[in-house]
């Protein structure tokens, strides 16, 4: 009911108290948007408006987006653009490694806009921008969020091989709702996607998210978490998603945070070795923090086997 009086034309939905976050300044703010700026960064923060950019960037950590700021695909719940991407930029890689080093980061995540006009998707460019913050910070630990790399053989391989420390890609949604959110996506390549990154470097940390709010049903929900579960994924993210613009696929529904609480524990009960789960959990939301309790759990599991 909620999203058909949106697409009637109704006005949307209003936003929830719990979703509600200021944009307050801070040194580290400014810090870390000055050295975005003045390395010609592009951020997934700022790209995806994504609501926690004020709490990351105060504490000096912000999501890398490599490859452009253009996106070759059209999901309909992304902010980034879409179009004819610009050419890769060669001098791109030592630009992260030098801004990770000047940030002094624990930990960073890597991403991109989807290259399908690449013939290797952007793979040889991932594992060129790992080895350079792996030369200028070699005590920051990497992870990667890597497009699906659809239809282009051997580049899964190439960034697994690389062995970041954590590789982390999206399944967003269940796939009822596939074909309305991610057009030229495939929900059982994207899960083949992640066994093959366990196949190919055993031991790196496996991630993917889902969004909640689009229409999905609870059981459709649970049966994403078993899947993850069957390919050995070891951390799911699980977030409300937020409509950017009217020109993007409406918010079917708000979800209450009692409801983030019981994904969280059937996401554990099913093997998880961490979980995020709120409204305004992503992907890469406290990603430092939670890759440190990602290796205690890990190693407790272990020392329990």
């Amino acid at each position: 009911m909620e999203r058909a009086a949106e697409e009637a034309g109704a006005a949307p939905l209003r936003k929830p108290d719990w979703l509600r976050v200021r944009l307050a300044d801070s040194p580290g703010l400014r810090e870390t948007r000055e050295l975005v700026r003045a390395q010609r960064l592009h951020t997934v923060c700022e790209e995806a408006a994504c609501p926690n950019l004020g709490e990351c960037w105060s504490q000096r950590h912000a999501t890398v987006m490599v490859l452009g700021s253009v996106c070759t695909r059209a999901c309909t719940f992304c902010n980034v653009k879409t179009g004819r991407p610009d050419p890769v930029d060669p001098h791109e890689p030592v630009r992260v490694g030098e801004a990770v080093a000047k940030l002094a980061l624990r930990h960073v995540v890597v991403t991109s806009v989807d290259r399908d006009d690449l013939a290797d998707g952007g793979a040889g460019h991932f594992v060129a921008v790992l080895s350079a913050i792996r030369a200028a910070a070699p005590g920051t630990t990497v992870e990667v969020l890597t497009p699906d790399f659809r239809h282009k053989p051997g580049a899964i391989e190439t960034v697994a091989a690389a062995r970041p420390d954590v590789h982390n890609h999206n399944l967003e949604t269940v796939p009822r709702l596939y074909r309305q959110v991610r057009p030229g996506a495939s929900y059982e390549h994207s899960l083949a996607l992640l066994r093959r990154v366990k196949q190919v470097a055993p031991g790196v940390f496996t991630k993917s998210g889902l969004m909640v709010g689009l229409g999905e049903r609870p059981e459709e929900v649970d049966a994403v978490l078993d899947d993850l579960r069957a390919h050995d994924v070891d951390f799911v993210t699980i977030g409300q998603y937020l409509r950017p613009t009217l020109a993007h696929i409406p918010v079917a529904r708000w979800v209450e945070p009692a409801e983030f609480q019981g994904f969280a524990e059937r996401a554990r009960a099913r093997g998880f070795l961490m979980v995020s789960s709120s409204p305004l959990t992503r992907s890469s939301y406290h990603a430092d923090a939670d890759f440190a309790q990602l290796r205690l759990a890990r190693d407790a599991r272990l020392a329990t086997a």
